[in-house]
């Protein structure tokens, strides 16, 4: 352990190493540049983005990205494509949870040099599904059955196949209760292990997990460690614990806990909108509410005097990847995870309400182009404004002399 901490930076050292870990991630492709640059996304929304229509006031994902989309379990094993990463939830648009996907799926048939006709279609496929998705309710129990796009099944049927030792060999490289400490996982402070000690045998802890697992097996914390992890996380807190649950003949079950810092919102609240002022809390309400496969697995807690989630990681759990996206399938894809966003928006509207944001998405449609005319100039705009940032990004963080 004491030579592979010497691998790993010093908690004081972590930031500089992680600002040019996130610089070189954005530097890899345009539409990478776009899932990690949500300020500058919201930076549009404060002036050209005001000509976006005012739906109900609802909770939004408020980073909206196909990467933050996939395939999630429930605490009982249940998987259903829903939205996996709800940092920047607030009550507000749902307009501008569409507006956020459409740039994303802009930008990957870019970087798929897909012709500019496709993600027109794909657009007005997104919006379809979206609309939907208002008042369609998820199928749960049919996933597999369901008719959906081939790159979005084939990740569906690889989540059901999922086990323990998958995740295990994946962000362990082993089944072995270790954090193996190097890229990924980064040594611990003193003060950071004996926080986690005392959280994990606090009492809202102990009650999600007799919750998730039933009855009151005991935890014991067999690894923790500073997790490495996307963009969002740069200077937060952000931990993976390996945990035991329980005792008896087998010894009990591992666990990996995941521990994130909760921050403000950089996304717009409605004016109206009445939220928990605890972030931590603000993003499990907002996950319940858009997520329940992954709400339910999440808790709100202090850690360090930070306000920080913690939720348990499933096997089934797994992004969307559109860096190969075909032509042939990309207005299926679009449609499709249109209808995931209808289905998360709708859950919280009635039928008036949702019938009614239809008619006002429908309103600004030309007889010769189904996509709202708002949406089609905001991703148009959005996707040339990105583009020049992301290329001068590059010049700036990642050529050699830089």
């Amino acid at each position: 352990m004491a030579t592979s901490a010497l691998l790993t930076p010093a908690p004081d050292d972590r930031a500089e190493r992680l600002v040019r870990m996130r610089r070189l991630k954005m530097a890899r492709s345009a539409h990478a540049y776009v899932r990690g640059s949500t300020a500058r996304f919201y930076e549009w929304l404060d002036g050209a983005g005001k000509s976006s229509p005012e739906g109900p006031d609802i909770w939004i994902c408020g980073d909206c990205h196909s990467g933050n989309l996939g395939p999630l379990a429930d605490a009982g094993g249940k998987v259903e494509v829903q939205i996996r990463d709800l940092d920047q939830t607030v009550v507000g648009n749902p307009a501008h949870d569409l507006i956020r996907l459409g740039l994303s799926l802009a930008s990957a048939a870019r970087g798929a040099d897909l012709p500019g006709v496709t993600t027109a279609r794909m657009m007005e496929a997104m919006v379809e599904g979206y609309a939907e998705g208002l008042s369609a309710p998820p199928e749960a129990d049919d996933v597999e059955a369901r008719k959906l796009p081939r790159i979005i099944r084939n990740l569906v049927q690889r989540s059901l196949k999922r086990r323990w030792r998958h995740l295990a060999e994946e962000r362990m490289e082993d089944v072995k209760p270790v954090l193996p400490l190097g890229s990924k996982f980064w040594a611990l402070s003193e003060e950071e292990r004996a926080a986690l000690d005392t959280l994990f045998a606090s009492e809202p802890v102990t009650e999600m997990v007799a919750r998730l697992y039933g009855g009151s097996g005991a935890i014991e914390i067999l690894d923790a460690a500073y997790w490495v992890k996307g963009c969002s996380s740069l200077g937060r807190l952000r931990y993976a614990v390996l945990v035991g649950i329980g005792e008896g003949e087998s010894g009990g079950r591992m666990r990996l806990m995941d521990i994130k810092e909760a921050a403000q919102a950089a996304a717009p609240r409605a004016d109206s909108a009445r939220m928990p002022r605890e972030n931590a809390e603000r993003v499990v309400v907002g996950a319940k509410a858009l997520s329940p496969h992954l709400g339910t697995r999440m808790l709100a807690a202090r850690l360090l005097d930070r306000s920080v989630v913690l939720r348990e990681l499933m096997p089934q759990d797994i992004k969307i990847e559109l860096d190969r996206l075909a032509q042939d399938e990309a207005a299926s894809v679009a449609r499709y995870l249109g209808l995931v966003v209808g289905q998360a928006h709708g859950r919280q509207m009635d039928e008036f309400t949702a019938r009614r944001w239809v008619a006002e998405l429908s309103r600004t449609r030309s007889k010769t182009f189904e996509a709202p005319s708002w949406l089609w100039s905001s991703v148009v705009e959005l996707v040339a404004s990105h583009e020049a940032a992301y290329l001068d990004h590059c010049r700036r963080y990642a050529l050699p002399d830089s």
